[in-house]
This record gives structure tokens, sequence and C-alpha cells, in this order.
């Protein structure tokens, strides 16, 4: 009645902990069998099996006794050892996710930083978007900062006039515009375009000074 020592695993999984965890429930069962056995002779584990003259009782079955209290006696340590066992385990197994959800956390940190890293840096904002414009359809929100705007990037961007004179070429076109919003690049098709309010485009775009 020795059981395997699985906590020997590296890598414990759940499936290993459920696993020792009904050896366990086996072993108690097992036990308990034993206590029905001594029950049923009337007896417990240190009822003494002579009587009062030394004499081995003839009232009781002697050999099932010794045997129950025997194998209960083995049975109990192999439930204190598997129960070491369990105890461990779950250690481990908590502590794995502990370091899982950690590692999680410095790569998606990383991640981030990476995003930002890699992103052109903005060369305009967006200060203003009329409802119902085409930059209001777009997508386009006040805060966004832009990276892209048809033609124009971070590299060739020198002025405003710049972005006027991509609108003024793409009425009815779709321009792909990237802004960095929260962070993260976030791309959009807007489509210059007479709407009842003033101009194309329906925002107020305004350079960052660089």
């Amino acid at each position: 009645m020795i059981w395997e020592n699985s906590t020997e695993t590296p890598e414990i999984t759940m499936e290993e902990v459920r696993n020792l965890i009904k050896k366990k429930d086996e072993i108690e069962e097992q036990i308990k069998a034993y206590h029905d056995v001594l029950e049923d002779q009337g007896v417990g584990l240190q009822t003494p099996l002579v009587d009062e003259e030394g004499f081995p009782r003839a009232d009781v079955n002697l050999y099932q006794i010794r045997n129950a209290r025997h194998n209960i006696s083995c049975l109990q340590n192999d439930h204190k050892a598997i129960m070491v066992e369990i105890e461990e385990a779950l250690h481990k197994l908590h502590a794995r996710e502990k370091a899982k959800r950690a590692q999680d956390e410095v790569e998606a940190q990383a991640e981030a930083m990476d995003v930002q890293v890699t992103l052109p840096a903005p060369f305009a904002r967006v200060d203003a978007v009329t409802q119902g414009s085409p930059a209001s359809g777009a997508g386009l929100k006040v805060g966004d900062e832009v990276i892209e705007f048809g033609s124009v990037t971070t590299n060739n961007f020198q002025n405003l006039q710049n972005i006027a004179s991509a609108v003024q070429h793409s009425e009815g076109k779709p321009l792909r515009v990237s802004v960095i919003r929260n962070g993260q690049k976030v791309q959009m098709s807007l489509t210059p375009q007479r709407w009842p309010g003033r101009g194309l485009l329906g925002c107020n775009i305004v350079p960052i000074p660089r």
C-alpha cells in the first residue's frame, strides 16, 4: 500500500492533483472498511485481545481483528504521505499559475512598449469633430494623433497645407488615415466629400510641434 510519489514531476498538472485526491479518498474508504470490521467484532484499535486471565479471547475473531488493525496502521501512514503529496502538488500548481500570470503581465507590458517604440511620431492632432460629418462617420475622434493622412506621413509632413492638398485631390475618394489612440494604432478610411457643414471633412486638425 505504498503510493507512487507523483510530486517528483517537474510540471504538476491539475489532472495529477485530481488523481492524488482520488487515491486519498480510496485510502479513506479502505480505513473505514477495516474500522467496520473492528466494530463488527465489538472492539476498537486499543481494545485488549486477552481475557482477565491473560488468555486469547475466544469470543472474537483474533485473526480478523489483528489483520484489520495492521492494515489500518499501514493505511494511516499512506494517508499522511499522500496528504503531504497533495499539499506539495497544490503549492506547485499555485506557484506555477502565479508565475505564469506574472510572466503574462511582463510580456503584455513588453509588447505595449514595443508598439509604442515602433509607432511613428504623430505630426497632427484632431481637436474637433462635428457630428454627422465625413470625419465622424469614418470614426475619427477628438484627441486622435495623426501619423498618416493619405499620402502625408510623419516623414514628409511640413505643414497643414499638406493635409489640405491631400483632401482637395481626394474628394469622393477614400483616404487611408492612421492615428494613435490610447497608445494603439487605429486605421480608418475617410472619404472627403460635400456635406451640410463646412469643408470636406467636418473636423479640425492642428499640428503637433516637433
